[in-house]
């Protein structure tokens, strides 16, 4: 039996919903599964994956097996893999929720949506990637005493996407490294003010409030200096007429949000303007991602 998993990039705290918030984005990794005689693990679109027990989809997969007292089997595993690897995307995410999702399928369904969100979460630590990568749409989550709790809101489909991914892997351990070990009181309310707002606008048509909702002090300006050309890109987005602008997840990935009804002046401005930023310190080129939400979520064949 071939088993096909399909699981959408994610943009984790959406600005001021640190290790809380995210949603999913239409660009897919792929993994197929099937029984074999021996660990097969290779990917269809060349991309370098580590090919014994230590890749992450694998140990994903072994972990359900684990958790269920079963012996994996060896299995030959096929990735394509077009969410950009260490570039705030939810690239790990995405292979985690795959290998849990194929393994759950080979074992018969053995768990449920919750118990696969919490099993996701204590692999990647935290569950605002990988609870838009299996349910999709915009998330809500918490960990709570080993247990995850989630809250899905369809995305509204009148805004689009543009991520804007540099050439260099801003790694999520140096992300968390920057940022302060304590926030100040008033720092926390600003974010908390800000991140309840966050459903209405992307979901709920409210779209005067993209700008405000997004924005942050908990670990957009401790992390932005580890992203040259960041800044830049912020201003460029707000120039082409983006509602708002964020880090995604811990970088390098800046996220502009627009209304679809202006999508194609934004890319097209976003396009020539990019290009002018190209060269700049520590980072010579840029990749413009046109995105949709996406509100389904991972899929499995």
């Amino acid at each position: 039996m071939k088993i096909k998993v399909s699981v959408p990039a994610t943009s984790a705290n959406v600005g001021s919903g640190f290790d809380a918030l995210g949603l999913a984005v239409t660009l897919y990794n792929t993994v197929t599964f099937e029984e074999s005689d021996k660990l097969d693990i290779s990917a269809a679109d060349g991309t370098r994956i580590p090919r014994n027990e230590s890749n992450l989809v694998y140990r994903s997969a072994k972990g359900l097996f684990d958790k269920v007292g079963k012996k994996i089997p060896p299995l030959k595993i096929v990735q394509t893999n077009p969410i950009p690897m260490a570039r705030g995307l939810g690239s790990s995410s995405a292979c985690i929720i795959a290998g849990l999702l194929g393994a759950n399928r080979m074992l018969g369904d053995i768990l449920n949506t919750q118990e696969l969100l919490t099993l996701a979460t204590s692999i990647e630590g935290h569950p605002d990637n990988v609870a838009p990568a299996l349910l999709g749409g915009l998330t809500s989550s918490v960990y709570e005493d080993g247990v995850v709790y989630s809250v899905k809101r369809d995305v509204d489909q009148s805004l689009c996407f543009a991520a804007i991914v540099p050439d260099y892997k801003l790694l999520t351990e140096a992300a968390r490294a920057a940022l302060p070990k304590e926030v100040s009181h008033k720092d926390a309310v600003y974010n908390l003010s800000r991140a309840a707002l966050v459903p209405a606008a992307f979901c709920e048509g409210r779209h005067e409030l993209l700008a405000i909702a997004t924005e942050d002090k908990l670990h957009q300006p401790y992390r932005m200096p580890l992203m040259p050309g960041s800044k830049e890109a912020f201003a460029l987005a707000k120039q082409c007429g983006a509602k708002a602008v964020y880090v995604s997840g811990a970088g390098s990935t800046v996220m502009a949000v627009a209304e679809r009804a202006d999508a194609e002046g934004f890319y097209k401005g976003l396009e020539t303007g990019l290009e002018q930023l190209e060269g700049l310190d520590g980072c010579e080129a840029f990749t413009l991602l046109r995105l949709d939400a996406d509100n389904t979520g991972a899929t499995v064949e």
